[in-house]
Parts: C-alpha cells; sequence; structure tokens
C-alpha cells in the first residue's frame, strides 16, 4: 500500500502530456481511492508551490504544509466542513485543528493567518506529521510512481521535471479541475450548500485576509510612490499588488509583490501588467536579495530572475492576455 510508504523513488523520468493528464483524469475519477479530501487539497498545495522550489526541483515540507494547514483550516474551521466520507466522523487532520480551536478558545470566524505565528508553526507541525503518513505516498501511488521523489525523513520532495513543467504550463485549467473535484466531494459529505457556493469558498480558502505584513517590508522600497503610474501615495491609500495575478499565482511571495496606489490596484485587478512593467520587478527583488535579513525568507531563498520571468510567461499561457496599463505614468 503506498499510502504508508515512507521513501518513494520516481519510477519514470519523461512522460508526455497525454500520460500525464491521464494521470490527473485518473485522480479525479471515481477509480482513485479518496476517503478524504487529502490528495485535492495536496494537489492545490503543490500548485500554490511550483515557483517555490529550488534548482533541483525539491519542495520542503514545512512549506508545502504550510498550504496545506491554511487550505485546511479555513476548510474545516472557518467553513465548518467535513472532509471524510463518513457521518460522524472527522479525518485525522480535522481533529488537529479542531482540537487546537478548542484549547485555544479560538472563533470560527479567524482564519488561519490571523492566528499568533507560534500557533501556526505548530499546528503546521502536526499537520506535517499527520500527512507523512497518509497523504505523500497515496498521490505518489496514483500517479504510478512518477508525480515526484520523497522521503518523509528528510521532509522533502522532488517533482518530476516533465510533471512539473506540465503544471506551470496548466496550472489554471489544474486548480479548477481541483478545486471543482474538492468541492463536488464536499458536497456529498455536507448538508452546507450546492457545488457552486462551495467552490466560491474553495477557491479563496488560500488567500489571505491582509498583506499588511508585505506592506511593512515593502514600504522602504517605493519611496512614497506607485509602483506602476510613479503617483505619490499615502499609507491609508497604499495597496500592496501581486504583480502577476494572485487568481494566477495563489500565493504570497515577497518577489511578486509591489505597492500600488488604489487607481491602479483595482484599474488593473485581475490583468498581467504590461511587460515594461517587468525589469523593473526584476531590477527591486535584485535589491532585496542583497539584504542579509530578507535573503534569509523562504519565499526569497529559491527566488530567481528566471524564475520570475517563467511566471510571467506562464501566466501568459494561461490566458492572462488582457495585459494591462496605467492610464497615466508620472516619470
Amino acid at each position: 500500500m503506498s499510502y504508508k510508504l515512507q521513501v518513494g523513488e520516481m519510477k519514470a523520468s519523461y512522460l508526455t502530456d497525454k500520460e500525464i493528464w491521464a494521470h490527473f483524469n485518473y485522480i479525479f475519477s471515481s477509480k482513485s481511492k479518496n476517503s478524504t479530501t487529502y490528495k485535492f487539497v495536496l494537489i492545490k498545495s503543490i500548485l500554490e508551490n511550483l515557483y517555490n522550489v529550488n534548482e533541483k526541483l525539491e519542495l520542503n515540507y514545512s512549506v508545502l504544509f504550510s498550504s496545506f494547514s491554511i487550505i485546511y483550516w479555513n476548510l474545516v474551521i472557518h467553513h465548518n466542513l467535513n472532509q471524510i466520507n463518513m457521518k460522524n466522523k472527522k479525518a485525522r487532520v480535522q481533529n488537529i485543528l479542531h482540537n487546537a480551536q478548542s484549547k485555544y478558545q479560538i472563533p470560527k470566524t479567524l482564519v488561519f493567518d490571523k492566528l499568533s505565528n507560534e500557533l501556526q508553526l505548530e499546528i503546521i507541525y502536526k499537520v506535517k506529521k499527520e500527512c507523512k503518513n497518509d497523504v505523500m505516498g497515496a498521490l505518489y501511488g496514483d500517479t504510478k510512481y512518477t508525480i515526484y521523489d520523497f522521503d518523509n525523513r528528510k521532509e522533502q520532495l522532488r517533482l518530476n521535471s516533465t510533471f512539473y513543467s506540465f503544471m506551470q504550463r496548466f496550472q489554471r485549467v489544474l486548480n479548477y479541475l481541483t478545486n471543482y473535484h474538492l468541492a463536488l466531494f464536499l458536497e456529498k459529505f455536507n448538508e452546507k450548500g450546492d457545488t457552486t457556493n462551495l467552490l466560491l469558498k474553495v477557491e479563496n480558502v488560500s488567500k489571505r485576509s491582509s498583506l499588511d505584513q508585505f506592506y511593512q517590508v515593502l514600504s522602504s522600497f517605493y519611496n512614497g510612490k506607485c509602483f506602476y503610474c510613479g503617483k505619490a501615495i499615502k499609507k491609508e491609500n497604499a495597496h500592496v499588488d501581486h504583480f502577476i495575478p494572485w487568481s494566477f499565482v495563489q500565493a504570497d511571495q515577497l518577489w511578486n509583490l509591489v505597492i500600488a496606489c488604489s487607481a491602479c490596484n483595482l484599474s488593473k485587478s485581475d490583468k498581467l501588467a504590461n511587460k515594461l512593467f517587468l525589469e523593473t520587478v526584476i531590477e527591486r527583488n535584485d535589491t532585496l536579495i542583497t539584504i542579509p535579513e530578507l535573503r534569509k525568507r523562504e519565499d526569497m531563498k529559491v527566488y530567481t530572475t528566471k524564475k520570475l520571468k517563467d511566471l510571467y510567461y506562464y501566466s501568459v499561457e494561461n490566458g492572462f492576455t488582457d495585459i494591462w496599463l496605467p492610464k497615466k505614468i508620472i516619470i
């Protein structure tokens, strides 16, 4: 039984798009054993962290299960949705979260990023420990041992390079498919709403309630001016914006965030900024990684110029072709 494996090695180094689609079709079909939402949430977590891998395509479990914990907390506690296909029972990760909520008397209205840093780390540690046994081998087995290598002792996975390229090229579609099948599963085993309503909840479970922490870091690098139009802005009118839209990235990385005025932020919305801004972001990031305390951040440790350029390119590949420019740029 592959779901109990502690170490897994890839059985194929190269797969065609057709073969990879077949694996995903199997995962989303009734042939795959899905007694909980674990596999769907793991796929979402991998997609969110495609650009947090290192040059060897390795991803450490702390980063991976940080995403997993955020998604699960917001599904289980914030939205009160059962994650297992049995009535009056809970998935083990659900129990971890409910125990934390009960122990610390946390209201269900509180999303994960509003918890204390200490409690977040405690929950991530416990979720990671549980998922090492029940999750890593299950998805590995469903792809016939091809999607990644993993080692639970080292707490690390290494993505198959052809899977990685495939997920970059079809990231948006895979996000839609994963969210949809997760919502379908939740609809079957919950009495709260239909697929459409659940899908809206699922699509936003990774989104932070606030990006204020990033404003504190970025405020020293924008000189009181909007990144896009150059207009002087006061703090109360400053917005932290995802340069590559959040709806594609589904993650908050310092190297993809800029400070914009409210007019530009609202106008840009879900659009991709003109390529002329790409070099400016790259130059800004070159400055960020020279600062020792910022270079130690997990999101900056794996940053490269190529990674940002790839992300821009693949966002266009995934349908972000409505290119945005501010109405007026102040030089």
